[in-house]
């Protein structure tokens, strides 16, 4: 055991002195720079987490170089599997582990992607839709038409495709196993998708057609022909608490036909107001019949009165 402490200036004490001044400098100079862990975290973080104005088309359909959430819808008819923690609205976001955290100054591919519960637009929860066959921004998107989608999770100045992969021995979903979907910095044909009308009786009358916006599609995997989905069964630990797993499945039910894990929603903003989106906007047709039947109460009661 050291008999001494640094104070007493026994033995080498200059060196201990020297070296405990020139860790406190290299402390200051990080801390400057800002390249401290504490401080690397916590702005990545304010990135993930910073608000953003999601996009405000003027026809209803969704358009390249639009910034959008991909949203999986609530589903009313849950199947026994599904238990009520699950239920609700869940939106595509990008999934950070600890280590990168706390590591890493911006994103860093490949970087995993999950299903959370907050629908407000932040930084990592929306995506921006990429042109792949040629479309120059602002045309529509349409049905069976190649496009990519580039997280940017708050910076500036890079930007992560979403993409997936057949799945093998070492590459498939963690809780699953099914394939695996997961963000790349490659611009690639993983990294391509194309939306699918919702009936698949319909399909191919509305192929070359407009996606609209704000309503219930598919997005399929152009390199493997499966679809984006999520099971709501299997959730996962991240940095930002309990996610839920997202992996590339096509789920048919007994007809043949997607279930309700594979349908998604391509949110924009509310053009009425810029802070909220599409999805916190009141149906006009429930608000009339509301009205409509109150009149009809009033009337009732105007009736009974006289």
């Amino acid at each position: 055991m050291a008999a001494y402490s640094r104070g007493v200036r026994v033995g080498n004490w200059s060196e201990d002195a020297a070296l405990a001044e020139e860790l406190l400098e290299d402390f200051r100079r990080k801390k400057e720079r800002g390249e401290l862990l504490i401080q690397r975290s916590k702005k990545l973080r304010d990135n993930l987490l910073r608000k953003v104005k999601l996009s405000l088309p003027k026809d209803g359909f969704v358009h390249f170089g639009d910034t959008v959430m991909l949203l999986s819808p609530d589903n009313n008819k849950s199947s026994m599997e599904n238990y009520p923690g699950v239920c609700g609205k869940l939106a595509l976001a990008v999934d950070l582990d600890e280590i990168a955290m706390f590591s890493a100054k911006s994103l860093q591919a490949p970087c995993g992607v999950s299903a959370v519960k907050s629908t407000d637009p932040i930084g990592r929860n929306t995506f921006c839709i990429l042109s792949v066959d040629g479309g120059s921004v602002g045309e529509p998107v349409k049905f069976g038409q190649k496009f990519g989608l580039g997280a940017a999770g708050g910076f500036s100045d890079q930007m992560l495709y979403l993409a997936s992969d057949h799945k093998s021995f070492l590459r498939f979903a963690k809780k699953s196993y099914l394939q695996q979907v997961f963000l790349t910095d490659e611009l690639s044909y993983l990294t391509h998708w194309h939306a699918t009308f919702l009936d698949p009786q319909l399909r191919l009358e509305y192929e070359g057609f407009p996606v609209p916006a704000n309503s219930n599609i598919i997005i399929t995997h152009c390199h493997t022909n499966r679809s984006l989905a999520v099971p709501r069964n299997f959730w996962i630990r991240s940095y930002f608490g309990m996610e839920y797993e997202v992996v590339c499945h096509t789920y048919l039910n007994s007809h043949k036909v997607e279930e309700d894990k594979n349908y998604w929603v391509i949110v924009t903003g509310n053009p009425s107001d810029e802070e909220s989106t599409m999805i916190d906007r009141p149906d006009p047709c429930s608000r009339g019949i509301k009205k409509k039947n109150e009149f009809h109460e009033e009337t009732q009661n105007v009736n009974i009165s006289d």
